[in-house]
């Protein structure tokens, strides 16, 4: 009966992760004095089109993607929507707001702002993360090794240090940051975990266990490496078919473990789908916009992804062993989550095509 307790939050957990489970919900920013002249400062914003959309309708065509004409058609709405929603100060005193643009990336939007400051701390307040989910978070970096500043709804402003003038560049939080990031996004991944916890219900001997867990590893390294890299593209469509495929994996494993006694060919299976994770994986960290940190980003959030896997499957293991000495507990536990995680994968799957 403990399990029973534990199916109700664990439904209500799944279906909650359903709206976001693979929202990239970091803007990204740097903030610099120029070269040219102290006084003038630039700001960077990186963020994904989804994230954009929240803020303002970017999508002016209709045609359920943001594109560079929709972004220049939207000027105006960005000079409203976003950059008044972004009042910065040096000393005290408002800065003057210049120019902004707006460029479309591969995986996400480049926004950068030039201001006229009198001298003076520089400070920005991110009033826009009113209008976002009260997950989202503003990321200021990098400042000295991986030093970075956190801003959300509940603390908007952010006081911005000093070092020297500068031009924004990409994503660049330190090796420390990536990590934290892989992290952050697997056990904000509902849908990962689920597929996790739907691979543990069954998964038999420890020395089984770890090999299906090593097989997902390096699936999905593979495939993370191979898009971070560029050998492998993923244009908007693509990354859709690949959250719906990974919803599959979700919905496959549970009916297995609904219909099978015997899961012969699981390490196998969870190769294959750790490869299509793998891809889930890169659209976030691309979303991220890896610079010229390419080397230290991807190994940084791979190991981060790597560690909490790995602390989530030693939080698991052991009560799962547990309930495996009651034959009909066992019974009962696999199928009520299972079914659970059906549902789940079953609604992100609708979501999805949707």
């Amino acid at each position: 009966m403990r399990m029973a307790r534990l199916a109700v939050p664990l439904a209500l957990l799944l279906g909650a992760g359903v709206a976001r489970a693979h929202d990239a919900d970091i803007i990204y920013t740097q903030v610099r004095r120029t070269q040219a002249e102290a006084s003038e400062v630039r700001v960077l914003l990186t963020m994904t089109a989804s994230t954009l959309s929240l803020v303002l309708p970017a999508d002016a065509d209709g045609d359920g993607a943001v594109s560079q004409a929709d972004l220049d058609a939207r000027r105006a709405a960005l000079e409203v929507g976003l950059w008044d929603a972004l009042p910065l100060t040096a000393g005290g005193a408002p800065c003057t707001r210049k120019e902004h643009t707006a460029r479309e990336r591969e995986t996400y939007v480049e926004l950068t702002a030039t201001y006229q400051c009198p001298p003076g701390p520089l400070r920005q307040t991110y009033t826009v993360l009113s209008l976002l989910p009260p997950n989202y978070q503003v990321v200021l970096g990098s400042f000295g090794e991986g030093g970075q500043l956190f801003a959300d709804a509940q603390r908007p402003t952010l006081d911005i240090p000093e070092r020297g003038p500068a031009t924004p560049s990409a994503f660049s939080p330190g090796f420390g940051g990536w990590i934290q990031l892989g992290m952050k996004h697997i056990f904000e991944g509902i849908d990962h975990l689920a597929f996790l916890l739907a691979l543990l219900l069954v998964g038999g001997s420890l020395k089984r266990v770890l090999w299906m867990v090593t097989s997902f590893t390096v699936a999905h390294s593979i495939t993370l490496g191979a898009t971070a890299l560029g050998f492998i593209l993923l244009d908007p469509q693509r990354t859709r078919w690949v959250e719906a495929a990974i919803a599959v994996s979700i919905i496959y494993v549970a009916v297995e473990n609904l219909l099978l006694r015997e899961h012969r060919h699981r390490t196998l299976i969870t190769f294959l789908f750790g490869l299509i994770h793998g891809f889930g994986f890169a659209s976030v960290l691309g979303a991220y916009g890896l610079g010229e940190q390419v080397a230290s980003g991807l190994l940084g959030f791979n190991l981060g992804v790597e560690l909490g896997q790995a602390l989530i499957v030693m939080a698991l293991l052991p009560l799962i062993r547990l309930i495996q000495r009651r034959p009909k507990v066992n019974l009962w536990t696999i199928r009520v989550l299972s079914s659970v995680i059906l549902c789940a994968g079953a609604g992100w799957l609708v979501q999805r095509l949707g």
